[in-house]
């Protein structure tokens, strides 16, 4: 079949993420055929950037305008058109869609979330004026909804690969032996300058792995440039390159902790079978409270109630002397998570649901 996904960049490398991965999935594992249709050209060509040559030359990448063109081509005319997190079709795409003889499916793929509410209306039919069918896909955890991307592979996998990737070979160098690493990869009203001041009064080593624009972000974070001066010595700061989705897949996996945001880097915490927060993305009317506590409810479910109150602290920026203790606890909590995820994601996940669906 031909899928047209549609991608609109909300919070810079979340949605383009979660549609990229989504696109290789339905390519290689599926034998789709699929374009991708987006705002942000540079963001998702960075991010599909370092993948298999002959799995990128599967993926057909345009700009948003270009929907307008060739929409009305009925040798383009596509089966299935997914609307990531709900973004509208554009109105010329949605014409050319009108006059065409077969009318495909068009998919409202939902955010990721663990509430329970979901289950209800995950593909539930969404009726339109125009008449071309439209249903609701949620992604989430459990078995009864749209399931998570879990392709190309679980990050957990990559844990004992010792090959360093070209573009990390240099900031990979400056890493300490028998040092705990953290990654972080969090927004802007993160307390993280205080964070990591507080990790290094515990007197432990730590190299700290700072995404692209971390370090600039830990600069500006009193409101005005300034060298960090406050940290402690036994705190490494490490900045790395802006890195595909691979490469990042892979930092994650090689880290003891992980500090991630958005949606996809959630799931690959998650996959990297490691202690994690979840910095999830603040809204106003602040939904993003109930998301995260609908999560730790399920993520937690099975938790002793140390390990709940710990992990519960740490998502909430909690300082690291308040919940460190519970770390070893917290490992095999990720890692038996890690298994009952893959378990419950054994019929392939997000992208074979929805094929099913489809179907």
């Amino acid at each position: 079949m031909r899928w047209d996904i549609f991608c609109q960049i909300v919070d810079n490398y979340g949605d383009a993420g979660v549609c990229w991965r989504l696109a290789r999935s339905l390519t290689s594992l599926h034998g789709q055929e699929v374009r991708i249709f987006c705002d942000d050209l540079p963001t998702l060509n960075l991010l599909a950037s370092g993948v298999d040559p002959e799995i990128r030359s599967r993926i057909d990448i345009q700009a948003w305008e270009a929907s307008f063109a060739n929409s009305g081509h009925l040798v383009q005319t596509p089966d299935v058109v997914v609307e990531a997190f709900g973004c509208e079709l554009p109105e010329r795409y949605l014409a050319g869609l009108l006059i065409t003889p077969k009318k495909p499916l068009i998919i409202n793929l939902e955010y990721l979330s663990a509430e329970p509410w979901i289950a209800d209306f995950h593909g539930r039919a969404s009726p339109q004026t125009h008449g071309i069918p439209k249903y609701f896909f949620f992604p989430g955890f459990q078995e009864n909804v749209g399931g998570i991307l879990i392709d190309p592979v679980p990050t957990g996998s990559l844990e004992g690969s010792a090959t360093v990737p070209a573009s990390l070979k240099a900031s990979w160098a400056l890493l300490r032996p028998n040092t705990k690493r953290i990654s972080v990869f969090c927004y802007p009203g993160a307390p993280l300058l205080k964070w990591l001041g507080d990790l290094g009064s515990l007197g432990e080593n730590f190299d700290i792995v700072l995404t692209h624009g971390q370090l600039q972000q830990l600069q500006f974070s009193s409101g005005h440039p300034t060298p960090i001066v406050a940290l402690p010595n036994n705190i490494q700061l490490i900045s790395i390159p802006f890195v595909s989705q691979d490469e990042y897949d892979w930092v994650l996996s090689q880290c003891d902790f992980n500090i991630v945001r958005g949606e996809d880097s959630f799931v690959r915490a998650q996959l990297a079978g490691k202690p994690f927060i979840w910095h999830i993305y603040p809204q106003e009317d602040r939904a993003h409270e109930i998301k995260l506590a609908a999560f730790l409810d399920l993520y937690l479910e099975d938790a002793s109630q140390e390990l709940k109150q710990a992990v519960t602290a740490a998502m909430a920026w909690a300082m690291p002397s308040h919940w460190l203790q519970s770390i070893e606890g917290w490992n095999s909590h990720s890692k038996a998570w890690h298994a009952d995820l893959l378990k419950k994601q054994a019929d392939g996940g997000l992208a074979a649901r929805l094929m099913d669906f489809v179907a």
